[in-house]
């Protein structure tokens, strides 16, 4: 599948360009004034996030979310590789049978882009992409500037509706009804669902699962209890060595669209891996 401009990225983008500037040259300059101080500095702080926003966007589109390389193979007696992802009918190591090679641990096929993708969370059609190793982070931060910009949006129109009802200005506020009315529309429904959207990926992120891990693991922990044992997921390596692993080991990094630290996509840290390590101290 090619990456880049679809409809429903269309739709985004003209959803950003309406929003910013219904609220730089409507709410703020309505309430505040774009030529004082207050004005100023809102339109510079909100512009700052729309930026972000959109460069984060942009990356998450264009990146490609990891290709698994022709030429990998699984070895089973590698001893730094502490589990090996194997079929649930057969026993046997995980092979896709539409791109003719083996998975590598977390890949998944995609039906859209037509390949496998390395650990896969989903496939987007907002970005017109998947959503996988290489670009999980920038759609993370994305989905964060996202909802600072919609929130920050929604208070500058509830600000300068209050300042237009406070100064009675009925003939000027009729020409701007549809502009509020339009905006409010978009705020409300996309600050709740990319609020949402942000809280259930930080729950991923804590936990260092995929969407896809998540519905695997209902139901291997199902069948754990149903044999009488407890499943715990194997990358979940505590909180903030999850944060780390996901977003970068530096806090300062963890908004920024660097994705430096995330490795080749081929292998991943386990908690079988702390074990190993903390035994070997001893």
């Amino acid at each position: 599948m090619k990456r880049g401009f679809s409809f429903s990225v269309t739709v985004v983008v003209s959803a950003i360009v309406f929003i910013y500037y219904c609220t730089v040259f409507v709410f703020i300059d309505r309430w505040l004034g774009l030529m004082t101080s207050p004005g100023i500095m809102n339109a510079v702080a909100f512009t700052g996030v729309a930026f972000m926003c959109v460069l984060n966007y942009a990356f998450a589109i264009f990146a490609d979310p990891g290709r698994v390389p022709s030429s990998f193979m699984p070895d089973i007696e590698d001893p730094e590789v502490s589990i090996h992802e194997i079929k649930r009918k057969g026993g046997d190591l995980r092979f896709c049978q539409k791109c003719s090679c083996f998975k590598p641990p977390r890949a998944h096929h995609c039906r859209v882009c037509k390949r496998c993708i390395l650990r896969m969370d989903h496939h987007c059609i907002w970005i017109n992409n998947c959503v996988g190793h290489s670009n999980y982070k920038v759609f993370f931060v994305f989905v964060v500037y996202a909802v600072i910009a919609c929130i920050y949006s929604l208070v500058l129109l509830v600000g300068s509706l209050t300042n237009d009802s406070h100064n009675d200005k009925q003939q000027s506020a009729d020409s701007f009804r549809m502009a509020y009315v339009i905006s409010g529309l978009l705020l409300v429904p996309l600050s709740v669902a990319l609020s949402v959207l942000l809280g259930w990926h930080i729950y991923l992120i804590l936990q260092n699962k995929t969407t896809i891990e998540y519905h695997e693991g209902v139901r291997a922990m199902w069948l754990a209890e149903k044999g009488g044992n407890v499943y715990k997921h194997p990358y979940d390596l505590g909180a903030f060595e999850n944060l780390t692993t996901v977003l970068g080991p530096s806090v300062f990094c963890w908004i920024c669209p660097i994705s430096r630290h995330i490795g080749n996509g081929l292998h991943f840290r386990t908690v079988y891996d702390k074990i190993s390590a903390s035994a070997a101290s001893k």
